[in-house]
């Protein structure tokens, strides 16, 4: 008879086929000069034609953004908000621009609770109470304006031809809308842009936004001010005091985009930059690349249930830190150079037991400060020079607050709950949150998106990011792991199956078709409490050869992105 120990032993043997569980991997789109990898073909075209006319990888990635809020319209956004990351070649500079939305000024810390304290269902996830300002036009346009080179006008060209003329929605964008119909028809003024007679629009039926055009205008005519202090910010501020919400024009008035310094960390020759707070994806991603770099994962093998367990284990551990600490840090201290220092990453790793998982009840936080010194979408840039782009940005839920303002096309986040609605209650994606991210006038609720860039001895070597609420700090890590430790192509390496934990709920998440059966009950029994999904993120992603500097783009198969080079 084998003892327990021996047979979890030799279930560690278990490894997954080599599967990717969304077909075999077809090779990357190879190019020479630029690269632009996004969630929608036609926004795609948009970014590499900027490159083509002479554009920098900044002026392409603007291009996409704007481009995404006409073609993909359940994520892409004016209405919402986000992170970019930029690396400019000559100079080495990396930046972040962090242009998450802000709170109201006049929402307060118990803004979604009962007069017993109980959260209220869906007040934070649906209508004009639940938006957050917007910070998309300001954040674009800042990069533009400090990193870019060409005309905001000549940017936004593309978008408005596309909002003007129409579009023929693809199956993706069509059952995305049909998926949506009882959001959209609970406001008359989304029902009426994204319904066609009360019903949803079908694969190939011509989809026009002329309120939308019109609104990319005027921003393309007066800059970001036009959304913020002109006649796009006089109509958000009259729908909002007709329907109950709570942005002003002073609001609008008082947002800023800023330009923070990344998240910076190194793993096995690599040297990792990633979004800041309010982002808690930068901080995290760093914390378990620490912890997995403790372990020789190239030897135990992609797909393993040992790889699996260990990676799931630092999963757990990073989202119980991201729970505890992190917030807005202009409002809150966060301890970033604890959580990402390699010594406390050893005591994380010290708690890891290499048989059995933890209990999430049982693991709680660390001490950082020892060691003190949804629905989203992500596209990746590279340019011929080798600036790299790498943004990700939100309305949070599918199609957002489900809000149209009235007379602009322009769709509205539900921003409002990646808040603590109440600090140790669950929001929409599970994810519980302390008094760190509490509700405060001014303050950007936290995130999880994860806009990377990774250079390699100096030169740049991948820019990747995906949507997926808190499944985007895990998906970028897998993909890291894929390229680094497991040596795979970049299509590759984004096709392969993927895992989630976030600590709390206490389970662990396989994509469905991914993960070969002995490695399932391999993983059970080590004590994983298994729950399988049809697909994990959505990963956008762009490698670039170190030897013949040939751009690599990696289109995630899980959705209708594309990449497109020259």
């Amino acid at each position: 008879m084998i003892s327990p120990l021996r047979g979890l032993c030799i279930l560690a043997l278990a490894v997954a086929a080599p599967p990717p569980g969304f077909g075999a991997s077809k090779s990357p789109v190879r190019a020479r000069q630029g690269m632009v990898v996004s969630a929608e073909v036609r926004a795609t075209q948009a970014g590499v034609e900027i490159l083509k006319n002479g554009g920098n990888a900044v002026d392409a990635a603007v291009a996409v953004g704007f481009a995404l809020a006409v073609t993909h319209p359940s994520a892409g956004n004016l209405g919402g908000g986000g992170f970019m990351l930029i690396r400019l070649n000559k100079s080495g500079e990396t930046v972040a621009i962090d242009y998450r939305e802000m709170a109201p000024g006049g929402a307060t810390r118990t803004l979604y609770q009962d007069r017993e304290g109980n959260v209220v269902r869906d007040a934070s996830t649906v209508g004009y109470r639940a938006i957050a300002v917007p910070g998309t036009p300001a954040g674009l346009t800042l990069a533009l304006a400090k990193y870019g080179t060409m005309k905001l006008r000549e940017i936004i060209a593309p978008a408005i031809a596309l909002a003007r003329d129409g579009i023929e929605l693809s199956r993706f964008e069509s059952e995305s809308l049909k998926g949506a119909r009882k959001l959209l028809e609970r406001f008359p003024e989304s029902g009426r842009i994204f319904l066609r007679d009360g019903d949803y629009y079908a694969e190939g039926g011509k989809f026009v936004q002329p309120e939308l055009a019109g609104c990319l205008e005027l921003i393309a005519r007066n800059g970001a001010r036009e959304f913020y202090e002109g006649s796009i910010a006089q109509q958000i501020a009259a729908a909002m005091k007709a329907n109950g919400g709570l942005i002003t024009i002073e609001d609008l008035k008082n947002y800023r985009a800023v330009v923070r310094k990344p998240v910076e960390g190194t793993y096995r020759g690599c040297h990792i930059y990633s979004m800041p707070p309010p982002s808690s994806g930068g901080i995290a991603l760093v914390e378990m690349l620490n912890i997995l770099e403790g372990y020789p994962l190239t030897r135990y093998g992609q797909g393993a249930s040992r790889t699996l367990h260990l990676m799931a284990e630092a999963m757990k551990r990073a989202f119980a830190d991201r729970a505890e600490y992190l917030g807005d840090a202009d409002f809150v201290r966060v301890p970033a150079a604890g959580l990402t220092s390699k010594k406390y990453a050893a005591e994380r790793r010290a708690t890891i037991d290499p048989f059995l998982a933890s209990n999430a009840s049982d693991l709680g936080h660390g001490r950082p400060d020892l060691y003190e010194s949804g629905q989203t979408t992500h596209f990746s840039v590279v340019d011929r020079e080798g600036n790299a782009v790498a943004n990700t940005y939100t309305l949070n839920g599918v199609y957002g607050s489900g809000v149209t303002i009235p007379g602009t096309g322009i769709l509205m986040n539900n921003e409002m709950d990646d808040f603590s609605a109440k600090p140790g209650i669950p929001n929409a994606y599970g994810l519980i949150h302390s008094d760190a991210n509490a509700i405060a006038p001014g303050k950007r609720p936290l995130s999880a998106m994860t806009p990377t860039i990774v250079t390699r001895d100096g030169k740049l070597f991948m820019v990747l990011g995906s949507p997926g609420g808190p499944t985007i700090i895990n998906t970028v890590l897998q993909t890291l792991l894929n390229v680094i430790d497991f040596k795979m192509t970049v299509q590759q390496a984004v096709d392969a199956p993927r895992i989630h934990h976030q600590w709390t709920p206490d389970r662990l998440v396989l994509e469905t078709r991914g993960f070969a059966q002995d490695v399932i009950d391999a993983l059970r029994a080590r004590g994983h409490r298994i729950e399988e999904r049809d697909s994990i993120g959505d990963c956008h992603t762009i490698l670039v050869d170190p030897d013949s500097g040939i751009r690599l783009g990696a289109a995630d198969p899980r959705n209708d992105g594309r990449a497109i080079g020259y």
